[in-house]
């Protein structure tokens, strides 16, 4: 960020991160994942004005974080209660707005009709529903079934009730439910960071005002916000020393995103710590399973949706999906092809699997050598290359390695890249959630530059005797 002459006034982070909300909302109500019936042509101009507001504010609340994370260090840091206040001011204007960086939430609301409807969302996609549901789904899914789990389709279908009398109000019941998960994750950071031996508003800076919870979390209404909520109940539960309803929890939170998984580990290293006698571990790791497993048995029966979930997990695997393995592995086969080998269609399954494979090493590794990098911490790392390695690559993904990377990692560099990414990846996507065009990049980056310019005119006018920006926090980065 710009070096700006100012002093640190949480205050005024928290208006200035107000207006870049703010600003966000209002442009999402022209440049922002609209119902269809209510898209405007990407070339107008309420569109082009839309698409600038939203980066103008994108910038200001990326920047009112980024100085806010500086008071976290000073004499006087606020407390977790103020910096919840500030998240909510700034969570306020969102919450009203369209959701915004992705159509998911419409993908949402079709699988809980087809649960609601009957329909095997497992084996179809949204288009066996039909009707104007259908209609919202970005056509990349519009014909793929859903890798959720039964938890989250339960809740689902019961939005999507509300979506049968009015989109928006389906919207807003998921919304709802993101907020729930967001509300659950502000709840669980303070004790986890205390558990961990790091400051709680440090951890809640990084760990819930960061702006891709607002912007994907709040904004975008992700199933994630769910995901990670459950995930941070299950681990205080872990932590003190009642494994039965941390696998419980976390198993829940398996079942409404697969990632989750992997604090079932956790749970059994610290389960084995616990117990006495001969392999320990082993048989930590067999109670958990079985516990996760009669948890996985007893909702997968009272959500009546199967089990088709476990064949559906690919499906973010697309054809139009971007990550470092999917890279490397078109640009492998556009060089075998080149080459005339015959072999370039390979290459992108390859990579894929290798990515895979190189992730499952990691967590093994991470796992195996837990006591000296903490639990939670290695967990943290495991989802973080889950993030990286994994097949499908999306800003809000990194969240959930950052979470936990917010109440475990100690001051120092770890902390310092996983703020700087995070603003990084907030810029990373456009309002409409679509692919950008040559226009929409041109406009975002107008947008941007005039919050800069804003920045610099209003700190050129600070008074004379404020003192040079500090670099990123050491306790908040």
């Amino acid at each position: 960020m710009l070096a700006l002459n100012v002093d640190v006034d949480p205050g005024r982070c928290r208006t200035l991160g107000f207006v870049g909300a703010v600003a966000i909302m209002a442009g999402g109500l022209t440049a922002g994942a609209l119902p269809v019936r209510e898209e405007f042509v990407p070339t107008s101009g309420r569109v082009a004005l839309g698409l600038l507001c939203v980066y103008f504010g994108i910038v200001l609340l990326i920047a009112a974080w980024w100085w806010l994370g500086r008071s976290v260090r000073g004499p006087r840091p606020p407390a977790p209660r103020e910096l919840t206040t500030t998240l909510l001011v700034w969570a306020a204007p969102l919450v009203l707005g369209p959701p915004l960086f992705s159509r998911d939430v419409y993908s949402y609301l079709a699988q809980g009709a087809m649960v609601h409807s009957g329909i095997d969302v497992y084996s179809h996609g949204p288009d066996r529903l039909g009707g104007p549901l259908a209609a919202e789904v970005a056509p990349v899914w519009r014909h793929t079934p859903a890798p959720y789990g039964p938890v989250f389709l339960a809740v689902a279908g019961k939005a999507a009730g509300l979506a049968r009398l009015d989109v928006p109000a389906g919207v807003l019941g998921m919304r709802l439910v993101a907020l729930l998960g967001v509300a659950l994750m502000i709840a669980v950071l303070p004790t986890l960071a205390r558990r961990c031996g790091v400051d709680p508003s440090a951890a809640l800076w990084l760990g819930a005002l960061n702006p891709l919870v607002l912007l994907h979390l709040v904004a975008g209404a992700h199933n994630d916000a769910l995901m990670l909520g459950l995930l941070g109940l299950g681990l205080v539960a872990a932590l003190g020393a009642r494994p039965v309803p941390a696998t419980v929890l976390i198993a829940l939170a398996a079942l409404v995103k697969a990632p989750a998984a992997l604090g079932l580990l956790t749970v059994a290293a610290l389960w084995a710590g616990q117990l006495t006698g001969r392999a320990r571990t082993l048989r930590a790791l067999a109670l958990t399973c079985a516990v996760a497993l009669a948890t996985t048995a007893a909702v997968t029966a009272l959500a009546g949706t199967g089990y088709g979930w476990l064949g559906a997990l690919g499906t973010p695997v697309s054809a139009g999906n971007w990550s470092l393995t999917s890279g490397l592995g078109r640009l492998s086969g556009m060089l075998l092809d080149a080459t005339g080998s015959g072999l370039g269609h390979f290459a992108l399954p390859l990579w894929r699997l290798l990515g895979v494979l190189a992730t499952a090493a990691v967590v093994v590794t991470l796992w195996l050598r837990r006591e000296r990098t903490g639990v939670v911490h290695a967990l943290a790392l495991g989802l973080l290359t889950l993030f990286a390695l994994g097949p499908a690559l999306r800003p809000w993904y990194a969240l959930w390695g950052l979470f936990l990377i917010a109440v475990s990692a100690p001051p120092g560099r770890l902390r310092r890249w996983a703020a700087a990414g995070s603003g990084v990846l907030a810029l990373g996507l456009l309002p409409d959630g679509l692919p950008p065009g040559g226009l929409q990049l041109a406009l975002a980056i107008c947008g941007g530059i005039l919050a800069l310019l804003a920045l610099w005119w209003m700190f050129l006018l600070a008074p004379a005797d404020t003192t040079l920006a500090a670099p990123l926090p050491r306790t908040a980065s």
